[in-house]
Formats: C-alpha cells, sequence, structure tokens
C-alpha cells in the first residue's frame, strides 16, 4: 500500500520523521552534482534540509535535479531517512536526517543572483533595499522578522489579558501641530482640503478614553515628514496604550510588566519594579534625559568653586547665574596635545562656547588655563570630580541645559573610546517629571517639551497661571521668558520616559482631562482661543462632555525590535524601510503623479515640477 505524502516544512524535520514520505517545496540553497549523486539543500523559512538524488532510485528526478541552480524554486517528493554514518551536519537543526528524492518538478527558474542569499559577504544597505525580496530570504532577515511576529503576539496576549481592546484608528486624519511636520494627503472629493497620515494616535485615543472605552492598546502605524537621523524612517510603529481613571504609578506599573514580559521571553531580565529617576537628576548626573546608568563618568557640579575661582570665566559664568561642571576621563592624562584639543573641538560642535581640560600627571597639573588658577584651585577641582593621578578634567562653563547636553555627550563618547561600557548588562529605568515648557529662543516663544497635552503637577497648576500673566505683561513683566526662573519654565509635567541603556524605549503621560487647562496650555503656545478651537476644536469639545482622567504611553516596537535582535540597524528589523531620504529603493517612491492624477485632485505643479 502506498504510503501518504506529508506536506512538510525543511527546517522542521528530524529523527522522528524517519520513514515518513513528504512533499516540500522551497528554494535550492545550494547543489552539488558529483556525477553520481545530487545533493540539494532545500530551504524554506523554517530552515534547510538536504535532498538526495540517487540514479538508480530515480533516474528521472536525477535528471532533472541536474538542472537546479541556487534560488530555484522547487518541489521535491521523498522519504526522510538517517543520514549515513559519518556525515551528520551539526550546523544545521535537520544535520542528522535527509530526504530521499523520489521526484521533483522545477516551479520557476531564477535569474543570476546581485548577492548570494547565504554564502558570501552581506550586500551593502543600496543593493539590499533595492532587491529586498532577495534580501527577506537571508536567514538572518527571516529570523528578525520572525522575532518581530513573536514580540507582537506577546504585546496582544499581555494587553488582552490585562482586560485592554485593541481598536484601530484612522489613517487619514486631520492635521494638528504635535512636533514634527505632517504628510498632507490630498482629497479629490473635497478639491483644496488635506488629510495628513497621522504622527500618533495620540488625540484618537484620548477621545476614545472620553468614548469609555477604558483600556485601548493598538500596534499603530505612525507618520513624520521630518528630516531622517540614524534609525529614524518616515513610517514607523509603536505599541500605543491609554487608560482611564488611572494615576502615573497605575500605568508605569502596567507599562513596565509589559516589557518585563516581552524582554523576558528573549532572555533579558527587567527586574521590578524599574527605578525612577526625576528629569533633573538624570541631566544633573548624566546630562541626558535617556541616561545610559551602566557605567560611571558622572557630571559634578563645581558652581561653587567656581564663584571663586581665579580664572575670570568661572567666577563671571557663576555670577551671572550660569552653571561650571565639569567629569573626569580615567587615564585622560596620557592624552596628547592633539587629543585634547581635538575634544575642545568636539565640545563646540555640541554647542559649547569653550572646553576647559587639566590633565593630573606624575609632574602635576597640566593645563591652558593653569596660571590663571588659584593656589590649591585645581586639586579642589580633581577632589570634586574624584580624579586622581593620570586623570583628565573636561569642564564646560554656560547655561545649564547646555552645560548638561555638552558633557553627557561627551560622556557617552568617552565611554564608547575607553570601553566603559560593560557588555550583556540591561540598566532599565523611568525618567519622570519633565518640563511642561521649554523656551525657544529662535522662535522667541515656550514650546512644549513632549507633547501639548501633557498633564501639569498639579501643585504647578499656580505656576500656569502666574506665567499666562507675565507673558500678557510682555515688557514689562519682572522676568523675561527666557529666564529659568520664569513660572512656566518651573512647572513639572506628568511625563514619563522608559529608558534602557540610553535608549528611549517610550515614553507617555498623564493627560489634561479638563477642557480649561488644555485652552490654557494651548495659550502658552501661542495659540488664540479661535486658533486652538479652530486647530483642536474635536478634543476641547470632548474634553468638556465628562472626559475621565487618563493617561498612556507609545513604545518604539521598531526600536525594541532591534534592541532584541542584536542588530543596530533600524532597517534590519523592517519589511520595507525607506533609505535616509525617504525613498523606497525596491518601488521606486516616491515618483511623480500623472497629469490624470493631478487633474483630479486639482493640484498644479510649479516650474520644473517643483
Amino acid at each position: 500500500m502506498e504510503q501518504s505524502k506529508q506536506r512538510a516544512s525543511c527546517g522542521l524535520l528530524g529523527m522522528g520523521d524517519v520513514g515518513e514520505q513528504v512533499l516540500l517545496r522551497g528554494w535550492a540553497q545550494r547543489s552539488r552534482d558529483f556525477g553520481g549523486l545530487v545533493f540539494i539543500d532545500l530551504r524554506d523559512r523554517t530552515g534547510v534540509v538536504q535532498c538526495v538524488f540517487n540514479p538508480e532510485e530515480a533516474p528521472d528526478a536525477h535528471a532533472a535535479a541536474r538542472q537546479a541552480r541556487n534560488e530555484y524554486v522547487l518541489e521535491i517528493e521523498g522519504v526522510v531517512a538517517r543520514r549515513p554514518e559519518g556525515t551528520d551536519n551539526p550546523a544545521i537543526t535537520t544535520g542528522t536526517v535527509e530526504v530521499r528524492a523520489a521526484s521533483i518538478k522545477i516551479l520557476n527558474s531564477c535569474r543570476p543572483l546581485p548577492f548570494q542569499i547565504v554564502e558570501g559577504d552581506e550586500p551593502g544597505d543600496q543593493v539590499r533595499l533595492q532587491y529586498r525580496y532577495l534580501d527577506l530570504r537571508r536567514p538572518e532577515m527571516q529570523e528578525r522578522l520572525d522575532l518581530r511576529r513573536r514580540a507582537n503576539k506577546i504585546v496582544r496576549d499581555f494587553l488582552d489579558a490585562e482586560g485592554f481592546w485593541e481598536v484601530e484608528t484612522p489613517i487619514l486624519m486631520k492635521s494638528t501641530p504635535e512636533g514634527a511636520r505632517d504628510f498632507l494627503v490630498p482629497s479629490r472629493m473635497l478639491p483644496g482640503e488635506f488629510y495628513a497620515l497621522p504622527q500618533s494616535p495620540q488625540l484618537l485615543k484620548q477621545i476614545l478614553m472620553v468614548g469609555g472605552i477604558e483600556k485601548y492598546f493598538q500596534i499603530a502605524r505612525c507618520f513624520r515628514d521630518e528630516d531622517l537621523r540614524a534609525n529614524r524612517q518616515p513610517e514607523f510603529t509603536q505599541i500605543d496604550a491609554e487608560m482611564s481613571f488611572v494615576d502615573q504609578s497605575d500605568v508605569l506599573g502596567v507599562m513596565e510588566r509589559l516589557i518585563a514580559e516581552l524582554f523576558g521571553a528573549f532572555g533579558i531580565e527587567a527586574p521590578l519594579p524599574l527605578p525612577r529617576m526625576s528629569y533633573r537628576e538624570a541631566m544633573d548626573r548624566f546630562g541626558s534625559d535617556a541616561p545610559d546608568t551602566r557605567y560611571g563618568l558622572e557630571l559634578k557640579d563645581l558652581t561653587d568653586l567656581a564663584a571663586s575661582s581665579s580664572f575670570r570665566v568661572f567666577a563671571s559664568t557663576a555670577a551671572a547665574g550660569g552653571v561650571v561642571r565639569g567629569i573626569c576621563v580615567p587615564g585622560g592624562g596620557a592624552y596628547s596635545r592633539k587629543m585634547v584639543d581635538d575634544l575642545e573641538l568636539q565640545a563646540k560642535s555640541f554647542g559649547a562656547t569653550g572646553l576647559v581640560w587639566i590633565q593630573r600627571t606624575l609632574e602635576g597639573f597640566k593645563s591652558p588655563i593653569a596660571k590663571y588658577l588659584g593656589p590649591g584651585e585645581a586639586e579642589r577641582i580633581f577632589e570634586r570630580l574624584e580624579a586622581g593621578e593620570d586623570d583628565l578634567a573636561l569642564i564646560v562653563a554656560g547655561n545649564w541645559r547646555t552645560v548638561s547636553d555638552v558633557l553627557g555627550r561627551m560622556r557617552q563618547d568617552q565611554a564608547q573610546q575607553k570601553r566603559l561600557i560593560p557588555e550583556g548588562k540591561q540598566n532599565f529605568l523611568w525618567v519622570v517629571d519633565f518640563p511642561a515648557f521649554e523656551f525657544e529662543s529662535d522662535q522667541g516663544r515656550f514650546t512644549f517639551t513632549h507633547n501639548p497635552v501633557s498633564a501639569p503637577h498639579d501643585e504647578d497648576l499656580p505656576l500656569l497661571e502666574e506665567g499666562l500673566r507675565m507673558l500678557e505683561m510682555g515688557a514689562d513683566a519682572p522676568l523675561g521668558p527666557g529666564s529659568p526662573q520664569h513660572p512656566l519654565a518651573r512647572i513639572r509635567s506628568k511625563q514619563y520616559d522608559m529608558v534602557l541603556n540610553g535608549q528611549e524605549l517610550g515614553g507617555g503621560s498623564i493627560r489634561i482631562h479638563n477642557a480649561d487647562v488644555q485652552l490654557k496650555v494651548f495659550q502658552v503656545l501661542g495659540f488664540s482661543p479661535e486658533q486652538a478651537r479652530d486647530r483642536f476644536g474635536f478634543l476641547l469639545q470632548a474634553l468638556e462632555f465628562g472626559a475621565p482622567p487618563h493617561g498612556g504611553i507609545a513604545f518604539g516596537m521598531d526600536r525594541i525590535v532591534m534592541m532584541l535582535s542584536g542588530t543596530d540597524n533600524i532597517r534590519d528589523v523592517i519589511a520595507f524601510p525607506k533609505t535616509s531620504t525617504g525613498a523606497d529603493l525596491m518601488m521606486q517612491a516616491p515618483s511623480p503623479a500623472t497629469p490624470e492624477q493631478l487633474r483630479d485632485l486639482r493640484l498644479r505643479l510649479t516650474t520644473d515640477g517643483k
């Protein structure tokens, strides 16, 4: 009696399948013709298995197999057998078995490849993106997409068990100012009107809370038309969630358990509860609102020492209300003059007006400002920086934000250069209590730090009223808007970010659920009541109809999967990514619209299509 054929997956065959007749479909990863036997390694998304064609057992199949080439699409029937003794291949999961082929069909041929799928050097990004369908066949890309699939399932299962409903929100929506430029989509049915692609579902998930959903999530597609930096894409995916009747601790508690379960499934432990650090502490100690806490090199404040310094730059900065801060670079006393000069250029490129360096060697202190320092002053600086012999002090003076940012970036660079970052260590933490507003001196106005719907701390609400009064007073106000003591600059918001090893995984806030407070925040941002109603009318109206207290978060799914997979290129975990200029090399997008399309949309291009 003939055995039934069993459709099988190449990479899942093993000793338990010996004797089974199977039907396999996949790509020829490698073909080897030894004159007698022909071997084809057949690959599908589960892995690879060796198929053997014997001219004495199946002469027709053997003859057909000799025509197959790499990446031909094949259908092979045969019986699973134990490999002959001494021929096992431990490099593959099916290395103890092979398929004794009885028949083969060539389902499709393949042109000469622009790069090898499995063997050979990894192709460059341009070639990979142009031939993405070939790049996706590579085992490492298949593993990354499978990891992403599993991560999505873990997220969905966890949030479903916590009572969250998955709700889809529109892709075509109203343009609202959220910090980045919108992608606009012209409407054919309403000529001259435009939709926007969502930068995030932020306002819509708040509307869902007003609608009584209470717990929402979505693995959401988001779009931002902004200049791309490292590991940024114009379209991206985030784990988006919102909860009603919660405070900050409620949101952080659920979301850190989600992240612990997600990372734990891939062998990365996140001990709970995660530590929490204020924005101010993060900037003071690490010079970053997404600090990497795996190593030292912490910033130290020298302002009190600088106030009585003989070096005029230090003393005048302290007297003017600025700060003087520094870091200690272990072993930096051995840096050459060119190396420290390069560090000064680096500090200036980061925004500093200058950099002071002091080296401590066996011969004593060495610095361009050594002759300006009073007796024992260099010693006191080194003591404050906890620096020893053969160390280097890097010192920056100026306003608090700029000094913190410059030293924070130099801290990271020096840690990488000196290999101070421990391998395999994972430090998760929450950064909380961000400032609600920051003053943009070039624009002459306040803007939001995260988004315009983040709630101020309740005890800081009087500062909102006071700050608005000062803005109305204009030049007669006792404090200018750029002053760090301005009431608006002192408002803390109920914002929070989750950080892993210096990378922001996600951020969110408790939202404003009172329409009057939301209008005042829009007023700080420069919107008149009429402008606020025009741009955000649907949100303001919803807040007037019994909006519950609510808050949420959004995690960058692409970045999370990138970190889980161990790659440093976000394009590796996205099926069809764009280049740094936003182009899709495979589809050749964006591309010009036809005259007919432009006519239907009532659009006309200027000369030369510009």
